[in-house]
C-alpha cells in the first residue's frame, strides 16, 4: 500500500534544478528533459548512496549510478526521483511498520505528512538538504546517528579486541596479574574512554587505572561498577561491533513517526532496561528498576491501562509455573511448601477438594500432566509480596509487590515468569490513591495489615506500555542494552528485508497525497 501511494504521488512531482529537468503529462508517466544533471542532482544522488548513516541500507533504493546520467539523463533523473520519495518516505515515517507480538511498535504517520515534504522535494535547489533534514526530523536522531558513524568507524578499523574469558565462573579482580586478560582490556578500553586513553599505562596488572575505566564502562552498561569483570561485564565488552551497529541503526528506525508521549499520566516498562517509569506532562514522577520475564517466558509487549489495584493478593499459580517450577520443589519438601503457604486441590466428582501435599507420591506425578491446582495464601512471603496491580489482558500479566527485595540489586533481573515485580510498589500505590476519594495511605496500611484480600477499583486508569527498547538517550548520552528477547534481531531481518522497487514500477500521473 505504502508503495501505491508514493507511485501515485510521483506524477506531478519534478526536481528543482537551474534548468527544469523533468516535466509532466496529466495523465502520463514523468517526462524527463533531456538535459546533463545538475551538481544538485548530483549531491541528492551522492546523498541517497549514504543512507547508512541513517541506518538505512541504500541498496534497498535502487538509486542509479552516475555513469548512467550520461548515457540516458531521463531514466537517470525519473530512477533518482523514485529513490528519492522512496528515502524520504522511510526516513518520516520509518521502514519497519508491522512486526508480529510487536504492540509496542506504533508509528503517528499523520502527524508527519509525506506531501509537504514532496513539495519541497519538488522545489528545492538543494534536494540533498532535504534529505539532511528529514534525517534529523526523529526524537534524537543526532546522538544516535553520531553513535552510528562511531559504530561503523569501529567496524571500518577491524571492531574490538576481544577479552579471553576467565575459567569456569572466576572474575577478573582488581590488582590481579594476567598477562593474557588485562592487556586484553586494556586495549579494549582504551577504544572507548578518553581518560584512559590519554593515560593508558602498560604492564599485566589490573591497576587502578584500568580499574577505574573499567567501572566507568560498567556504570554506563547498567552493571555493578565494581571492576570485577565476570560474566556479564565480560559478555558485554565482547559484543561485536557489528552488533552496536544493528542496535543503532534499529533505534533509528523505531523513532521515526514515533507517536509523543501522552501528556497524562501513564507508565511505560522498558523491558530490556528492566525499568518503570511513570511520567504526567513531561515530568518524572516515579522511577525504578523492575524484573521482568526470562527469556524462555518472556513478558509480552502489550498497550495496557493499570485499572485497579488488590491487597494481600492470593497467588493462583498457572499450570506452567506448576509444573515447572513448584513440581521440583513439592518433590523435595512438600511440608516446607505447605509452610510458605501453598494449598493443593484436585477435583473429585466436579467438585474441587483440598489435599494434604504430604500425602501425595510427587515423585509419580507426570509434569506433562499436572493433575492438581495450586495457590498460595496471601501473605508477606506470598509470591507476588503485598500488592497487586491489575491491567487486563488475555495474557494474564500484572504487575505486583515481592518478597524477594534482593534481587533489584542484581544488574541482570529478567528471571519472572512474565509479570512485572516492583521494587517500589507502595511509592506506585501512593501516586494511584491520589484523588481516589475515601483512600489514602493510612487506609491502605489498615488494609495491608489485616491480611484480608480485599480490591480497590481505580475512577480512571492508567496507560501502561511495556516496549522493548535496547536503546535509549540520556542527557545526550547513548545507553545500550543486551537484546534478551532476540527481538531486535527479528526487527533487523525486517528492516533489511527486500521489498518491490519503487524505481522499477510504473508510474501513475494522479497527483500528490
Amino acid at each position: 500500500m505504502r508503495a501505491i501511494l508514493l507511485l501515485a504521488c510521483l506524477g506531478s512531482l519534478t526536481l528543482a534544478a537551474p534548468t527544469p529537468v523533468l516535466a509532466t503529462r496529466p495523465a502520463g508517466p514523468i517526462v524527463v528533459a533531456q538535459a546533463a544533471p545538475s551538481p544538485a542532482l548530483l549531491r541528492l544522488a551522492d546523498r541517497l548512496r549514504r543512507l547508512e548513516e541513517d541506518g538505512l541500507d541504500p541498496r534497498a533504493y535502487a538509486i542509479p549510478a552516475d555513469a548512467e546520467a550520461e548515457r540516458d539523463p531521463s531514466a537517470w533523473q525519473s530512477a533518482l526521483l523514485r529513490a528519492s520519495i522512496a528515502a524520504l518516505t522511510d526516513l518520516l515515517h520509518g521502514r519497519v511498520h508491522d512486526l508480529p507480538n510487536r504492540l509496542d511498535l506504533r508509528r503517528d504517520t499523520a502527524a508527519t505528512p509525506l506531501g509537504p515534504w514532496l513539495t519541497q522535494l519538488q522545489a528545492s535547489p538543494d534536494p540533498a538538504a532535504l534529505i539532511d533534514r528529514a534525517a534529523l526530523l526523529a526524537p534524537e536522531a543526532a546522538p544516535l546517528k553520531r553513535a552510528l558513524a562511531t559504530a561503523r568507524a569501529r567496524v571500518a578499523a577491524g571492531g574490538f579486541p576481544q577479552v579471553p574469558p576467565m575459567p569456569g565462573t572466576e572474575a577478573l579482580e582488581p590488582g590481579t596479574a594476567d598477562p593474557l586478560r588485562v592487556p586484553a582490556l586494556r586495549a579494549r578500553l582504551v577504544l572507548i574512554d578518553p581518560v584512559l586513553a590519554a593515560n593508558p599505562g602498560e604492564g599485566d596488572t589490573y591497576d587502578e587505572p584500568l580499574v577505574a575505566a573499567a567501572r566507568r564502562f560498567q556504570a554506563a552498561e547498567g552493571l555493578e561498577a565494581d571492576g570485577r569483570i565476570g560474566r556479564l561485564s565480560l559478555a558485554a565488552l565482547n559484543r561485536p561491533a557489528e552488533a552496536i551497529v544493528r542496535q543503532l541503526r534499529i533505534a533509528l528506525d523505531m523513532r521515526r513517526a514515533a507517536p509523543r508521549p501522552p501528556a497524562e499520566r501513564h507508565i511505560e516498562v522498558n523491558i530490556p532496561f528492566q525499568s518503570f517509569t511513570m511520567a504526567e506532562g513531561g515530568r518524572t514522577l516515579l522511577e525504578m528498576p523492575v524484573i521482568v520475564g526470562k527469556p524462555s517466558r518472556a513478558t509480552p509487549m502489550m498497550q495496557l491501562r493499570l485499572n485497579a489495584v488488590q491487597f494481600n493478593p492470593q497467588w493462583g499459580v498457572p499450570e506452567r509455573n506448576a509444573r515447572e517450577d513448584l513440581l521440583p520443589r513439592f518433590r523435595r519438601d512438600p511440608r516446607a511448601m505447605m509452610e510458605k503457604g501453598f494449598r493443593v486441590y484436585s477435583y473429585v466428582d466436579g467438585q474441587r477438594v483440598e489435599v494434604d501435599p504430604t500425602t501425595i507420591d510427587w515423585s509419580s506425578v507426570n509434569p506433562q500432566r499436572f493433575p492438581y491446582v495450586v495457590r498460595q495464601d496471601a501473605g508477606e512471603i506470598n509470591a507476588l509480596g503485598r500488592i497487586k496491580f491489575i491491567m487486563p489482558n488475555t495474557e494474564d500479566i500484572y504487575m505486583h509487590d515481592t518478597p524477594d527485595r534482593h534481587l533489584f540489586r542484581r544488574p541482570d533481573r529478567a528471571f519472572s515468569s512474565g509479570c512485572i515485580r516492583l521494587e517500589k510498589p507502595m511509592e506506585l500505590l501512593d501516586a494511584l490513591l491520589q484523588g481516589v476519594p475515601g483512600w489514602d495511605r493510612a487506609r491502605a496500611d489498615r488494609v495491608l495489615a489485616s491480611r484480608v484480600t480485599t480490591g480497590l477499583a481505580l475512577p480512571r486508569g492508567i496507560p501502561v506500555r511495556l516496549h522493548y527498547t535496547t536503546v535509549v538517550v540520556e542527557k545526550g548520552e547513548v545507553r545500550m542494552r543486551p537484546d534478551i528477547y532476540g527481538l531486535d534481531a527479528a526487527y533487523a531481518r525486517a528492516l533489511d528485508a527486500g521489498r518491490t522497487r519503487v524505481a522499477s514500477a510504473p508510474l501513475a500521473a494522479t497527483g500528490a497525497r
